[in-house]
């Protein structure tokens, strides 16, 4: 693990910076990964020039599996984040021993505790994206020490099911200071929504995008290297 490896990944891109999403399930979509190796995507995603690697470990909805998080960590130097609904700091440090390089922080989900919890990420050499879907979640997050702020598109109360896009990015994001590494998370499909993302964002977190390509490495190429 690279302290701080996802944050410094994404300032140093000299590409499009892509988070890419190794997502097995959707709520909407179902099955994603279709009986396909998850690691050859990985690989695809690696040469295509992922600037990291997403992965949610939520097992109910997402059917994700903390143990893979662990292999995933181990077969790939690219930055990992971290995908749940943590709520403990035992979560964190689970996800720092894990090898993880980044967590992912819901401002809506953690409240009052979402200050001390990306303290406690940060002594233990993660970076975090603190996720928000609100303006009001939006001005939580400021009051913290986050590397990095993501804005979801979709509303995560909904699991996905919404036809959330990035018009709530373009709302938000320009009320970020540029300390901060700005993420548009979720409802990215095309280049032209990826377009519209990055004029005001320093990155994007896509996956079911991805996921549901028949070639998951080359729509990656396509996003990471269009002009935006």
């Amino acid at each position: 693990m690279m302290a701080f490896g996802l944050s410094r990944a994404i300032r140093s891109s000299k590409k499009n910076a892509i988070i890419a999403e190794l997502k097995v399930h959707s709520p909407k979509y179902g099955d994603l990964l279709r009986g396909r190796d998850p690691f050859e995507i990985l690989r695809a995603y690696e040469r295509a020039g992922a600037v990291g690697i997403s992965y949610i470990t939520e097992p109910r909805y997402f059917r994700g599996s903390f143990e893979f998080l662990r292999r995933l960590c181990r077969e790939t130097e690219l930055p990992v984040l971290r995908k749940d609904f943590i709520t403990t700091g035992e979560d964190v440090e689970r996800t720092a021993e894990a090898g993880a390089s980044a967590v992912l922080l819901i401002a809506r989900l953690l409240g009052e505790d979402l200050a001390e919890l990306v303290d406690l990420a940060k002594e233990h050499g993660l970076d975090t994206l603190v996720e928000v879907h609100s303006e009001g979640e939006l001005r939580g997050a400021l009051e913290t020490s986050t590397t990095m702020i993501g804005i979801n598109n979709r509303d995560i109360r909904k699991l996905e099911l919404d036809d959330g896009n990035v018009s709530l990015t373009e709302r938000l994001a320009p009320l970020i200071p540029k300390k901060y590494v700005r993420v548009s998370e979720s409802g990215i499909s095309t280049v032209d929504d990826l377009r519209r993302a990055l004029r005001l964002t320093d990155a994007a977190l896509i996956g079911t995008a991805l996921m549901k390509a028949e070639d998951p490495g080359e729509l990656l190429r396509k996003f990471v290297e269009v002009e935006v």
